[in-house]
C-alpha cells in the first residue's frame, strides 16, 4: 500500500477545497494517485450536494460589489440552510466573489453566471465542492447587475438587506443615505407607475370594501377610495416616503432630491430569503 503523506492530503486540499479527512481517504482508496483521488473527490461532493439540493434554503447573504468608478456593480443573493453556516468566512467569501463575479462578467442569468470561470473552477463547481464541504444545500437564488447614469451607491445591513441605487447629482453621503433609507423603508418602486399592478388592485380592493362598510353615497367612497389609494403610494414609493433621517419628518425623498439638485434613476433592494415558505418553527420548509 502506498504510503499517504501529510503533503499529498494537504496538496489534494488545495485542489479541491474538500475536508482534510475526505482527502485522506480518497488518496487511501486511489492507492495514493492524486489524479484518481482528485476525480472520486470530485464525484462524492457532486453527489453530497446532489442530496442537498432537494433541502429548502432560506437563509444566506446579499453582497455587493461595485467598480472603482462606481459606475458598474452587482448584488447577489445566494442561500443556505442555517444562519450558522451564512456567517462561516468560506460562505461569505463565496457569495462576495460571484457579486464581483457579476459586475466584471455581466451574466444572462444564473445558470450563465454558474459556467463563469471562479479560481481553478467555474462558480458552479465552486457551490457544488462548498456544498460538498459544509453539508448544507447552496443555492445562488438571484443577481442584479447595474450600469449608472450617475453614480453607484450601496448599503449592506447585517448581510440580510443589500441595497444597490443609482444616483445623479449630490454627493457620496446622499447617495448612502438613499441606500440606508431604502433598506428601512423598502419602497417597492421609485413612484406610483412602477407599483406591481397586482398589489394595486389588491390595495383597491381593501379600501373599496372599507369605504363600503361606511354607508356612505357612492361618489363619496369612491373620493374614500382614491384618497386611500394616493396616501398607499406616498408609503411605498421612494420619491413620496418621507426621508428616514429627517428630524421633523416631513421631508419626503423627493423634497430631498430636489433641494439637493439630485435625482435617482433605479435602485435594487434584496432582503434574503423574502418569498421563501418556511416551517412554522422558523425552519426552512
Amino acid at each position: 500500500m502506498a504510503e499517504i503523506t501529510a503533503s499529498m492530503v494537504r496538496d489534494l486540499r488545495d485542489k479541491t477545497d474538500a475536508p482534510m479527512m475526505e482527502c485522506k481517504k480518497a488518496l487511501v482508496e486511489a492507492e495514493g494517485n492524486s489524479a484518481k483521488a482528485e476525480e472520486l473527490l470530485r464525484v462524492r461532493l457532486g453527489n453530497k450536494a446532489s442530496r442537498a439540493a432537494s433541502r429548502t434554503a432560506a437563509e444566506g447573504v446579499v453582497a455587493v460589489h461595485v467598480a472603482p468608478d462606481a459606475k458598474t456593480g452587482a448584488m447577489v443573493e445566494v442561500n443556505c440552510e442555517t444562519d450558522f453556516v451564512a456567517k462561516t468566512e468560506d460562505f461569505r467569501s463565496f457569495v462576495g466573489s460571484l457579486a464581483e463575479l457579476v459586475a466584471k462578467r455581466d451574466p444572462r442569468d444564473v445558470e450563465a453566471l454558474g459556467a463563469l470561470p471562479l479560481g481553478s473552477s467555474t462558480a458552479e463547481e465552486a457551490r457544488t465542492a462548498l456544498v460538498g464541504r459544509i453539508g448544507e444545500n447552496i443555492s445562488i437564488r438571484r443577481f442584479a447587475r447595474l450600469e449608472a447614469k450617475g453614480r453607484l451607491s450601496y448599503y449592506i445591513h447585517g448581510a440580510k438587506i443589500g441595497v444597490l441605487v443609482d444616483v445623479s447629482g449630490g454627493d457620496e453621503q446622499l447617495g448612502r443615505d438613499l441606500a440606508m433609507h431604502i433598506a428601512a423603508s423598502k419602497p417597492k418602486g421609485l413612484s406610483g407607475s412602477d407599483v406591481p399592478a397586482d398589489l394595486m388592485d389588491k390595495e383597491r380592493n381593501i379600501a373599496a370594501a372599507k369605504a363600503s362598510e361606511s354607508g356612505k353615497s357612492a361618489d363619496i367612497q369612491k373620493k374614500m377610495v382614491e384618497g386611500s389609494l394616493q396616501k398607499f403610494l406616498k408609503e411605498v414609493t421612494l420619491f413620496g416616503q418621507t426621508f428616514v433621517k429627517d428630524p421633523d419628518g416631513k421631508q419626503t425623498i423627493d423634497a430631498l432630491l430636489k433641494s439637493r439638485s439630485a435625482s435617482v434613476s433605479r435602485f435594487v433592494l434584496y432582503v434574503v430569503g423574502e418569498g421563501i415558505e418556511k416551517k412554522g418553527n422558523g425552519s426552512a420548509a
